[in-house]
């Protein structure tokens, strides 16, 4: 008797209620938003913001990152859509999957940074806040791929390895023999699964980063963006999927160098501002003596309250106004 020990893929990843089509793919994003600006909000109540500020961001950060997203794969995998024999009208089909998220985060910034100025958060404020969640909203959106039977790598013998099926793409599921047996088409390494664990792993990191060190406002973020790119990179080069390379590496490869730079510019850029020498005139709020509550990442994150606040969210909603003059500390607190 032999023991199986590979991954196996679903055979379907779409199901209908009536006429109306219902994406497992789709499920998997929203999931993902859904846990994220959950997360989001309770991070940032814990630090002084109103309940909901989240959520009233988010509703300009999501429309903004699901185009961003698109538009990024449109440009770097331009040949399905416009290339000889492409359906340009596919391009707005992103159930069928192809979301950047490179573009999601570019194009989410810019709406996080307009919902936060109507909503009295700082863009900084929010950014920390939100990046572990983003990670594990990541990590949920890449099991649409599983149910795709997509983003894997090279075939491998290993006890994990993924059996993936021959897939029609248009129906949503598992091309099958004449038998109606779904169709094999082998064994691969479930990178899929691989940057999920990372996107996770990651997330944790963040939290306990912001709990046990004293951060600037912002760099919370900026280890994220420094972050993901390093599994990126690796988990990029495991894929076998197509994709257009530039001198010998895939563009994704050469973007996540250039995001990984981009994070470490901002840590350096957060962690000075911070430094500022008009902040270091200002009198601090923890001086001996004084009876002002430090303010933001960098004045709570090592203090003994901070320390406090691991436990349940049962603390007193801030006073309003007393929110919307302070802002929401984020880096400490690692509530899941």
């Amino acid at each position: 008797m032999s023991l199986t020990t590979d991954i196996p893929s679903p055979t379907q990843g779409v199901w209908y209620l009536g006429p109306i089509p219902i994406r497992a793919y789709a499920l998997c994003i929203l999931a993902g938003i859904v846990v994220a600006v959950w997360w989001t909000d309770r991070r940032l109540v814990a630090g002084g913001a109103r309940k909901g500020v989240a959520l009233d961001i988010s509703a300009w950060a999501v429309p903004f990152g699901i185009v961003g997203g698109r538009i990024y794969h449109l440009i770097t995998t331009p040949q399905p859509y416009f290339g000889p024999g492409g359906h340009p009208m596919d391009a707005f089909a992103i159930w069928n999957g192809g979301l950047g998220i490179w573009g999601a985060i570019a194009l989410g910034a810019v709406g996080v940074w307009l919902g936060g100025r109507r909503h009295g958060v700082t863009f900084k404020d929010f950014a920390d806040a939100a990046a572990p969640g983003i990670l594990v909203a990541q990590a949920m959106g890449r099991f649409g791929n599983y149910f795709n039977n997509e983003i894997y790598g090279g075939p491998t013998d290993l006890p994990w390895r993924l059996k993936v099926y021959e897939w029609d793409q248009a129906l949503g599921h598992a091309v099958t023999d004449a038998s109606g047996h779904p169709i094999v088409k082998g064994y691969f390494h479930p990178t899929f699964l691989y940057e999920a664990i990372w996107c996770i792993l990651l997330a944790v990191a963040l939290v306990q980063l912001g709990r046990h060190r004293r951060l600037a406002s912002g760099q919370v973020f900026a280890a994220y963006v420094m972050g993901y790119p390093i599994g990126r990179i690796v988990i990029e080069n495991m894929r076998s999927d197509s994709a257009n390379h530039i001198l010998g590496q895939r563009v994704n490869t050469w973007v996540s160098i250039l995001v990984f730079l981009l994070g470490l510019a901002l840590w350096i850029r957060f962690g000075r501002a911070e430094r500022s020498p008009s902040a270091a005139a200002a009198p601090r709020p923890d001086a001996p003596g004084s009876t002002d509550a430090p303010e933001g990442p960098a004045g709570d994150a090592g203090d003994d309250s901070r320390e406090r606040s691991d436990g349940p969210l049962d603390r007193e909603p801030a006073a309003p106004g007393d929110a919307a003059g302070r802002r929401a500390s984020t880096e400490g607190d690692g509530r899941a």
